[in-house]
């Protein structure tokens, strides 16, 4: 097998010397300087200038071997192991040879190619590759006078042939911790992705059904011979208009967030309160839509993934009402603290259709990414046909902070919440805890 030296650009060496930290330099330097004095105090034992300078260049060429980059590391080692091999097959015969050492940093580098080239290489080219290195770092003993060699070979070649083994084994380690490290990175990316998918159809699936929604009422008005007035249609139309800027909205946000290097999370932010703004634009293009938010997380700040899971259940269900619902006449949005215990947020949407319950409601990426996104919270969740019909989608997601402060007792959490209502029309009153009527758009004594 030949190897050739890949060419090295003086700039890019300086390059890349330039963007080492000061203080990795002071270590580089310090370490390379006693490795070069090592390496040129062994080779003097030989007492013979041309040998000398072999030494001195082939341990260099092994030391250089373990610290190149992976992309250069086989060509290298294999020029390395290979000159190592012919400077101790022209030792042998020769008068000069060392005295004391055959080479002691040159010996511990090839070892470290061993270790090396188990972690990195592929199966074929990493048992080669080391039985080669193996082979060289034992090899360096016939270096020594040969009178030596029996003491060599009952205390030194044990020891050599020892190191070798914790070479192979530590190279073997290494290997394992990459494989796993690899997984798991695999992994992180593999939920990253599919966090990505959610987030996609979340934005987006909301908004394009809205648009078809509307765009279906003026193609059934049309159709059926009754074309709806010039307010009506406008009133149509720019419904869609808006959906469709809310969807270029949305999707823009999800390309920043994926573009972005710090990884931002994508979330509606750390309070329950962009619950209204949801269910009133739900109102406006369907049927109409109660909330209820328990005063004490209206305004609180919860945890993002607190927060985004239950703001895309909410999300999610009334999508899934406008997309499969049959004659559903109400909806409703309830968020509060459960009664039994007072770290655990409960949040269901339930509607009262009719006809085929629950057609359709059960399949597709949004439930399936929903129970995702809930169980990676920590919670549980659940969707099926209501106890009276329609369809009921529900959660429950602990908040371990919310037990510091909570009110104690079960009637703290049991009473009235805020009740926010929306229709086709816009908010309509809104009825507060107290019994009183606010105002529509004006925010109850509740909270909410």
């Amino acid at each position: 097998m030949m190897c050739s030296l890949p060419a090295t650009d003086p700039g890019h060496v300086l390059a890349t010397l330039r963007a080492v930290p000061v203080r990795r330099l002071a270590l580089y330097v310090p370490a390379a300087a006693a490795l070069l004095a090592l390496l040129v105090f062994e080779a003097v034992q030989t007492h013979y200038l041309p040998t000398t300078v072999a030494t001195v260049l082939t341990g260099a060429l092994c030391i250089a071997a373990v610290l190149v980059p992976p992309r250069r590391f086989p060509v290298l080692a294999c020029i390395a192991v290979t000159a190592s091999l012919l400077l101790t097959g022209v030792s042998t015969a020769l008068a000069h040879r060392p005295e004391t050492t055959p080479g002691m940093a040159e010996s511990g580098a090839l070892l470290l190619v061993v270790t090396r080239s188990v972690r990195q290489l592929t199966w074929p080219r990493a048992v080669g590759l080391a039985l080669l290195a193996g082979f060289a770092a034992g090899a360096l003993l016939l270096r020594i006078d040969s009178g030596q060699w029996s003491d060599v070979g009952n205390y030194v070649a044990p020891l050599l042939m020892f190191a070798e083994l914790v070479a192979v084994g530590l190279g073997l380690y290494l290997r394992q911790h990459d494989t796993l490290r690899a997984r798991l990175r695999a992994a992180e990316l593999q939920d990253q992705r599919l966090e990505y998918a959610r987030e996609l159809h979340d934005f987006v699936a909301h908004h394009v059904t809205a648009i078809v929604t509307q765009a279906k009422a003026v193609r059934y008005a049309t159709a059926g011979g009754h074309a709806p007035a010039a307010a009506d249609l406008d009133r149509m139309l720019a419904l869609i208009e808006e959906s469709g800027s809310e969807a270029m909205t949305s999707m823009r946000s999800m390309v920043s967030v994926l573009r972005a290097p710090s990884g931002a999370g994508t979330g509606p932010g750390g309070s329950l309160a962009a619950l209204r703004p949801l269910v009133a634009d739900f109102a406006r293009h369907g049927p109409p839509c109660e909330l209820t938010l328990d005063p004490r997380l209206a305004d609180r700040a919860l945890a993002p993934q607190i927060t985004t899971g239950v703001h895309r259940l909410v999300q999610e269900s009334l999508t899934n009402v406008r997309k499969h619902g049959v004659s559903v006449s109400k909806v409703v949005v309830d968020v509060r603290l459960s009664p039994e215990r007072a770290d655990l947020i409960e949040a269901v949407v339930t509607d009262d259709g009719r006809g085929p319950r629950g057609a359709g409601r059960g399949e597709g990426f949004g439930l399936v990414g929903l129970a995702e996104r809930i169980a990676a919270a920590g919670g549980t969740f659940a969707a099926g046909r209501g106890p009276g019909g329609g369809w009921r989608v529900e959660a429950g997601l602990p908040v371990p902070d919310l037990r510091r402060g909570a009110p104690h007792g079960r009637s703290a959490t049991t009473s009235p919440s805020g009740i926010f209502r929306g229709s086709p029309h816009g908010p309509s009153a809104t009825a507060g805890p107290s019994g009183t009527v606010s105002p529509p758009g004006t925010v109850s004594p509740s909270g909410v």
